[in-house]
């Protein structure tokens, strides 16, 4: 039997996406706001450039849950509450973090703090907390 991951187990990867990943998503959604698009639109923004999709932003936290642990094959993504807190944007390195902040054995899962950091000024730019449930994990 595998070993069950506690209360406190933190996990970190680094990404970043393109304007080509960009498109895909606004593709994919059909949110083809020119605020993500168009930078000719964005430079009259306060952002002065595109920012990235908020959901292609959090989207990241599937992706690594779905993969690695805390989560990993064979996790199911119950739910997920997630705050946009700053604009994110293409070709910028930021920090996927995750911590395991409750763990319901009985239930096989677990609540995880979800959040995005930017690499460069160490600021959160998305956070919220997902509930996964893998029998093998919890």
């Amino acid at each position: 039997m595998a070993e069950k991951i506690p209360v406190g187990f933190e996990g970190r990867h680094t990404f970043k996406f393109t304007q080509a990943d960009v498109q895909v998503f606004a593709d994919l959604t059909g949110d083809h706001n020119p605020i993500h698009l168009d930078a000719e639109y964005a430079a009259t923004t306060p952002f002065k450039k595109p920012i990235i999709h908020g959901h292609l932003s959090s989207s990241v936290f599937t992706k690594y849950l779905g993969m690695e642990k805390p989560g990993g094959p064979g996790s199911i993504y119950m739910k997920q509450v997630t705050e946009y807190l700053r604009p994110m944007f293409v070709e910028k390195e930021y920090e996927v973090r995750f911590r395991v902040i409750e763990v319901n054995e009985r239930r096989s899962t677990a609540e995880v703090a979800t959040e995005i950091y930017d690499l460069e000024t160490n600021k959160i730019t998305v956070r919220g907390v997902g509930s996964l449930m893998n029998k093998e994990n919890f």
